[in-house]
């Protein structure tokens, strides 16, 4: 059976920033499926991006999904002003609040899909009993914070892993992959079961006419 076409999920943290809704506009035009957005604190992560008013300046320059990871602590208070900017999928990482369930369940009742995001040193077992819950599963391949880092391999077996919860729950979630993301480690991440690919220098290096290209050989 073909493996279906793999979600990709540019990162505009490797955008250019000075140009932001066109480069959002460019990567639609190249054929990306989401458009995946960064949000650091400088204190759960050690980095700091952008905010909401970010977000909502961006929505209009795009129909695609917004993907928005947040890596901030606490992750609570900003769900509501996310998804009024227009996120429509958001992140959360398990340590980023008290009561995990509590924010996934949240973010399902503003109309976004909730997501749960995984750190290296993270255990599959946090969602294990939320399951039915859950619309989204990224896992982090390299610590998060900054782009431009190497693709840690230690990270395929949770991969594989979360795959097989996921074929266990019946349920049809995305399962996403986001760091040190190139051609060549898409392909380990897409054989260990991952579904959706977030990449940003792989994206973004050599400008617009190169975007479409990029995306393509991520793909395969």
């Amino acid at each position: 059976m073909t493996p279906p076409r793999p979600i990709i999920a540019p990162s505009i943290l490797s955008a250019d920033f000075a140009r932001l809704g066109e480069e959002v506009r460019a990567i639609e035009a190249a054929g990306a499926d989401w458009v995946h957005v960064d949000v650091m604190d400088g204190h759960f992560v050690p980095n700091l991006t952008i905010g909401p008013q970010v977000v909502k300046a961006l929505r209009p320059h795009s129909s695609l999904p917004f993907d928005v990871h947040l890596m901030i602590a606490p992750a609570d208070p900003y769900l509501e002003a996310f998804r009024e900017a227009g996120a429509d999928h958001i992140l959360v990482h398990p340590e980023a609040g008290p009561h995990l369930d509590r924010t996934v369940r949240r973010i399902r009742e503003l109309g976004a899909k909730a997501g749960v995001v995984f750190d290296p040193s993270t255990s599959p077992d946090v969602i294990e009993w939320m399951m039915d819950e859950i619309d989204q599963i990224l896992v982090m391949t390299v610590n998060p914070g900054f782009g431009g880092q190497s693709f840690m391999p230690s990270q395929l077996p949770k991969i594989r892993r979360l795959r097989a919860m996921i074929e266990a729950s019946g349920r049809d979630i995305p399962l996403e992959v986001d760091g040190g993301v190139t051609p060549e480690t898409a392909r380990l991440c897409l054989a260990a079961g991952a579904t959706a690919l977030v990449a940003g220098a792989a994206v973004f290096t050599g400008g617009p006419t190169t975007y479409a290209a990029n995306i393509a050989a991520l793909r395969g």
